[in-house]
């Protein structure tokens, strides 16, 4: 595939009101820039190149090492976007796809579709469009035995043009060459000042070559962010499609409107998703697991055969079997092995359980190593922060840890282990020990007297 994309991605994005460049917003959880490179990349170009204007540092720290990118200083029309790339594409001899950066619900398949009709079709241009029954608004394609013979926008389109249905959705593979042959020649005599890159289309026109257009079945795939509601509109779009994946993989979605699942996760099949979970970023859940309630994944791996009721899970991982809420809280760098249990009101952070360990209740594990089968008490907490620096709190397995107990770090209990409730164990314990810690109690009769 003799390929390269110019992503038009310069402008300020006015509309959205916003401080951030209009090409980084996210849509499902991911920029619309990547979006539309990573849909760019199933292409397999030989390059993407991004044309960027405003707040270009900020877009470049999204998209990293994904594309090349020349600078539109001055942002002063299309065509004056695409010029900028010249220099980029001085000795390259192939085709360009040429498409905006607010664009993030075109499919893979359509841009495929679209660049294989256009070889096929020996055009020096071809125009993707689409069909409206109400195309107020957009640039109408005018054609004459089939092929394109100009664009005409709508300030510009007569009553009778104004009844055409065919629309420019703005994405277009030209002839390199004969790309920029053409725009050397447009001008700004126009109502705004401005270079428009769809002028070529007339250049080549007038020349007697060859311009065909490309019909897309689903319009919704041009829609173009401007604003807030728009981005809003295309999240639901990806949502929509993220949710059938799913369901057409094997994954069971009780209430899909009513579930939130961001581009990049994966299910396994029959895993059941109830109403109200939010996942996100790069999880992966694995096969026949339950994830009810208002239940929040992100960034984490879990196994098979799971069940998570209204939790948060950030950044961990969960083997397979393990059980988990109502109300608990993973934070990042936990790990929890085969077959362990964490219930109501348990916040569990940077710690490793081993195989089969409980805690039921009521309890804080920062900083810990649990060893196999060992159970935590309600109330249990490891004292991980003396004000400066984080400690490690070791537990051996088989071990029971009374309720009601803190455990000073560092300090390590040993194997099969038990810590009397109420303790406070500033000191090691070793294994096969009892470790109680109280202050004596006293009586007082008739005290209320």
């Amino acid at each position: 595939m003799k390929l390269k994309t110019l992503i038009l991605a310069a402008g300020k994005g006015t509309r959205m009101k916003s401080e951030l460049p209009k090409v980084i917003h996210k849509v499902n959880g991911v920029p619309m820039i990547s979006k539309i490179i990573s849909v760019l990349n199933g292409l397999e170009p030989e390059e993407n190149i991004l044309i960027l204007g405003h707040k270009k540092e900020e877009v470049l720290k999204v998209v990293g090492e994904e594309a090349d990118y020349v600078v539109q200083t001055e942002q002063l029309g299309t065509g004056h976007a695409v010029i900028q790339a010249k220099e980029k594409l001085a000795d390259y001899d192939g085709d360009v796809m040429v498409l905006c950066g607010d664009t993030p619900l075109l499919r893979e398949e359509t841009l495929r579709d679209l660049y294989n009709f256009h070889k096929e079709s020996g055009a020096v241009t071809t125009i993707l469009t689409s069909i409206y029954e109400n195309p107020f608004g957009y640039g109408r394609i005018v054609k004459e035995d089939g092929l394109v013979k100009a664009i005409v926008e709508e300030k510009e389109a007569t009553s009778e043009i104004k009844k055409i249905k065919e629309v420019n959705a703005g994405v277009y593979c030209f002839n390199s060459r004969e790309l920029f042959n053409a725009l050397a020649r447009i001008n700004n005599n126009n109502e705004k000042g401005e270079y428009y890159l769809t002028d070529v289309i007339g250049i080549q026109v007038g020349e007697g070559k060859k311009v065909q257009s490309f019909v897309l079945e689903d319009n919704m795939e041009i829609l173009g962010v401007n604003s807030k509601v728009e981005l809003a509109q295309a999240s639901e779009v990806l949502r929509g499609r993220k949710n059938l994946e799913l369901m057409e993989n094997g994954a069971i979605l009780i209430d899909p409107k009513a579930t939130y699942v961001e581009e990049s996760v994966k299910v396994g099949k029959d895993t059941v998703i109830y109403p109200g979970a939010v996942l996100q970023g790069d999880t992966v859940i694995g096969e026949n697991c339950e994830i009810l309630g208002t239940t929040r994944i992100i960034d984490s791996v879990l196994g098979n055969n799971i069940r998570i009721e209204s939790s948060v899970i950030e950044e961990s991982q969960i083997d397979d079997y393990v059980t988990m809420g109502p109300f608990a809280h993973l934070r990042p760098k936990t790990h929890l092995k085969e077959k362990v249990h964490i219930g109501n009101f348990v916040e569990v952070k940077k710690s490793t359980l081993e195989k089969g360990v409980k805690a039921g209740h009521l309890t804080y594990l920062g900083d810990a190593q649990v060893g196999e089968d060992t159970n935590i008490g309600a109330g249990t907490i490891t004292c991980n922060y003396d004000g400066k620096n984080k400690f490690k709190t070791v537990i051996g397995k088989n071990s029971f840890i009374g309720s009601d107990s803190m455990l000073v770090a560092p300090v390590n209990i040993g194997e099969n282990s038990l810590v009397g409730a109420g303790s406070v164990i500033t000191k090691d314990v070793p294994e096969n020990s009892l470790a109680v810690s109280r202050s004596k109690q006293i009586i007082k009769n008739d005290w209320r007297k």
